[in-house]
C-alpha cells in the first residue's frame, strides 16, 4: 500500500465542480410546463386587492385576471386554477353562488377561456367553502355537521355549471367520500365527457392554509378535521387514492406539498396517472416572510422548494410563483 492509498478512489465532487457541470448532470429540471398558477377572482371590486399574508398575490378583478392568464401563457405556464370570491351578501347555507351560471367563478372561467382559448389549461376549484356562510366545504345537517351525500348533490351541480362555462379540468377539493364518482357521472350525463377531473386525493387538515382563508374571504366556523385527512396518516392516503382512481380520476394531487413529500413520493410510485402537488399559501408565505427579514435568499429558496416537490414525484406543481418562475426558466 502506497502512502497515497488512503485517498478516496471515488470522488462524487468531480461532478459538482462548475455550474455547467452541475447543470449537465442534474437529475431533475423544472420546466414552465410543470407549473400551474392558482388565481383568485373577486366579485364587486374595481382594482386588485393585495393579500397581506401573501406578498405579490392579489384578489383579481375580472379584467386583471384576463391579463394574468395572458402573462401565464406567454411565460409557458401549463395551467391556471381559478378560485371565485363572491360578495358576502351572496353567501348562504348551501353555497348558491357556486352553482349560479352567472356566479363569479363561472363568469371568470368564461373570461379566461375567451381570452386564451386552449392555450392555457383552465382549471376550477370545485368546492362550496367560498360560497357558504359557514365556510365549510359542504352543506350542513340539522346537527351542524357536514352532510357528505347532500354535499355530493351540490358538487354534481357545480361540475355541470363549471363545464358549461368552458373549464378544461375540475378540481374537487372538498374531501367528501364519493365525490369523484358523482362528478364524473354528472359530467358524462351532461355531455361533458372531455372535462377532466384532478382529484384532491390526499388533502390534509393543515395549519398552512391560513393565508388562503384571507384570499377567499373564508367564513369558516370551526375546522375541517372531520373530512380532511389527519396529518399523522399515510396509508389512509393510499386508500383515498384507490377510491379516486376507481371512481374515474384522471389526475391526482397531494396538498399541501412540502410537509407531505413522503406521501407525494408514495403516491407517485403507485400510479400511472399524472400526479400534482399544491404548494399552498402557508408555504408561500413562509418563504416570502423569511426573505423579507433577510433570513433566507428568496430566489434560491423558491427554486429549492419547487425542485424538491418535483423530485418527490410531482409532474405538475400548483404554485403562486408559477408565472415568475416560468419567466425565469425561459
Amino acid at each position: 500500500m502506497t502512502k497515497y492509498g488512503s485517498f478516496p478512489g471515488a470522488r462524487p465532487r468531480r461532478l459538482r465542480t462548475t455550474p455547467a457541470m452541475r447543470r449537465m448532470v442534474a437529475e431533475y429540471r423544472l420546466h414552465p410546463a410543470d407549473l400551474i398558477l392558482p388565481a383568485f377572482v373577486r366579485e364587486g371590486i374595481a382594482e386588485p386587492v393585495p393579500l397581506a399574508a401573501m406578498p405579490g398575490v392579489v384578489q383579481h378583478t375580472r379584467d386583471t385576471l384576463r391579463k394574468a392568464a395572458v402573462e401565464a401563457v406567454e411565460a409557458g405556464v401549463a395551467g391556471i386554477m381559478l378560485f371565485g370570491v363572491p360578495e358576502d351578501a351572496k353567501k348562504d347555507a348551501v353555497g348558491t353562488a357556486g352553482t349560479d351560471p352567472d356566479g363569479i367563478l363561472q363568469v371568470a372561467i368564461q373570461d379566461v377561456r375567451a381570452e386564451v382559448g386552449d392555450d392555457l389549461v383552465i382549471m376550477s376549484d370545485l368546492c362550496l367553502d367560498e360560497y357558504t356562510d359557514h365556510g365549510h366545504c359542504g352543506v350542513l345537517d340539522a346537527e351542524g355537521r357536514v352532510d357528505n351525500d347532500a354535499s355530493l348533490e351540490r358538487y354534481a351541480e357545480m361540475a355541470q355549471v363549471q363545464a358549461d362555462a368552458g373549464v378544461h379540468i375540475v378540481g374537487p377539493s372538498g374531501m367528501m367520500d364519493g365525490q369523484v364518482g358523482v362528478i364524473r357521472d354528472a359530467l358524462d350525463q351532461t355531455g361533458h365527457e372531455d372535462v377532466s377531473i384532478l382529484a384532491y386525493t390526499a388533502k390534509y387538515s393543515s395549519a398552512f392554509y391560513g393565508p388562503f382563508r384571507e384570499a377567499v374571504g373564508s367564513s369558516l366556523k370551526g375546522d375541517r378535521k372531520t373530512y380532511q385527512q389527519d396529518p399523522a396518516n399515510l396509508r389512509e392516503s393510499l386508500r383515498e387514492l384507490a377510491l379516486d382512481l376507481d371512481e374515474g380520476a384522471d389526475m391526482v394531487m397531494v396538498k399541501p406539498a412540502l410537509p407531505y413529500l413522503d406521501v407525494l413520493a408514495k403516491i407517485a410510485d403507485e400510479v400511472d396517472v399524472p400526479v400534482a402537488a399544491y404548494q399552498i399559501s402557508g408555504e408561500y408565505a413562509m418563504v416570502e416572510a423569511a426573505a423579507e427579514k433577510g433570513w433566507i435568499d428568496r430566489d434560491k429558496a423558491i427554486w429549492e422548494t419547487l425542485t424538491g416537490i418535483k423530485r418527490a414525484g410531482a409532474q405538475m406543481i400548483l404554485t403562486y410563483w408559477a408565472t415568475e418562475v416560468a419567466q425565469k426558466l425561459r
